[in-house]
């Protein structure tokens, strides 16, 4: 099945309904999209990921480790506006800004990467990606629903956060979320390397409209430097990608904390990001091939069988942790791929149920987003 070619959906204000295209209809997918918003919101104890606290506040639990991070409250924020549920959207930005993000402090404004469902940080230190997800899930509230009072005046939160991520250490204190020379998002702002999936240029293009008039021609600049970035992280044959690499795309070597030059659970989210790239902006004709790339080395891989793998495709004798959130990804890469692959993992993936049990919040989360996506509901609002 070939990808329709036509602008990408910024310009056009089409978005592409894969799920219909294979024959499922409307009302199906309506009706798929809002179970699997119940389910994860409200549905059962062995599926559920959100909760709500007190009068106006909520969390999404990382089930597997029982804390609370900025990558799932932010993911949160994204599924609660693409959906239109502005009380869930704004009881887990509260939560947000009430305990986790930064009040002074060289990381202000910056938000503890993760705490307890109580609210107390574990660590200080914040996670880029969860920066960027507050800062576009907040702009896409401003504009779908206007803004409020603080804290929900959403569109100058998104600013504070933007401004943070691209000047903090202008003062002498604290460090950047983007390497000022390469334009590259760091894996956390002391480091002098990346994370491949945290390059989300649909988001720069964004950021360069709304962000601080500064400020607006360095996220253009980002959004490129993102796509030729991803050309170097992913490998040319498999398509797949390390969890950290260097600024030249390279594997970083291994970390105090683990080897993470490896396809493994970050990295997943690559393959996701081109494809929502390319259905939004259309820019970089080499997503095409790499969305082929990876679902081809992935097509004869029974999902139960999903490894960790090096990122020429050798598999190691360890299943991934996370086989349905990679399946999703997978899937969420059809937005891209023409090759004969893609109908395969949109059809996979309509008969693929939530996750259950302890491991399910990261799976779920990317499983949610790709179901958002495949349905043309994963929208830019502006």
């Amino acid at each position: 099945m070939s990808v329709i070619q036509r602008d990408g959906a910024f310009y056009t204000g089409e978005y592409r309904n894969l799920f219909k295209e294979h024959g499922y209809s409307e009302e199906e997918i309506r009706t798929r999209l809002e179970q699997a918003w119940a389910d994860l919101f409200y549905g059962n104890p062995d599926v559920r990921i959100y909760y709500p606290m007190g009068d106006d506040k909520g969390y999404i639990l990382d089930t597997g480790n029982l804390d609370v991070r900025t990558e799932g409250m932010s993911y949160g924020m994204m599924m609660a506006v693409q959906m239109n549920k502005k009380e869930e959207f704004d009881r887990l930005w509260n939560f947000s800004k009430t305990y986790m993000q930064h009040k002074e402090g060289r990381y202000k404004d910056y938000f503890a990467w993760h705490c307890r469902p109580d609210g107390t940080r574990i660590s200080q230190g914040p996670a880029p990606d969860g920066e960027e997800y507050y800062a576009m899930a907040l702009l896409f509230a401003s504009n779908r629903w206007g803004d409020g009072p603080e804290p929900y005046n959403y569109s100058e939160q998104a600013r504070t956060i933007l401004r943070a991520c691209v000047h903090q250490g202008d003062n002498g204190e604290g460090d950047p979320m983007w390497d000022p020379e390469t334009k590259l998002i760091k894996f956390v702002p002391e480091a002098p390397f990346s994370d491949p999936s945290y390059h989300l240029p649909h988001f720069y293009e964004l950021f360069a409209l709304q962000a601080d008039e500064r400020d607006r021609a360095f996220w253009k600049e980002a959004a490129e430097a993102s796509r030729a970035y991803l050309h170097a992280a992913c490998h040319p044959e498999t398509g797949l990608s390390p969890e950290y690499a260097n600024y030249d795309g390279t594997p970083a070597e291994p970390q105090r904390h683990g080897d993470f030059r490896h396809f493994f659970s970050d990295a997943y989210r690559v393959a996701a990001n081109i494809g929502l790239d390319w259905e939004w902006f259309r820019k970089d004709p080499w997503q095409v091939e790499q969305s082929n790339r990876i679902q081809a080395f992935f097509r004869d891989i029974d999902v139960a069988d999903y490894r960790r793998y090096t990122i020429d495709g050798k598999p190691f004798d360890e299943p991934a942790l996370h086989p349905i959130g990679l399946l999703a990804t997978n899937a969420m890469a059809s937005l891209a791929a023409d090759g004969p692959d893609a109908s395969h993992f949109v059809r996979l993936l309509w008969n693929t149920p939530l996750r259950t049990g302890v491991r399910r919040y990261y799976d779920n989360c990317l499983y949610f987003f790709c179901l958002l996506a495949l349905s043309g509901n994963y929208r830019i609002y502006r």
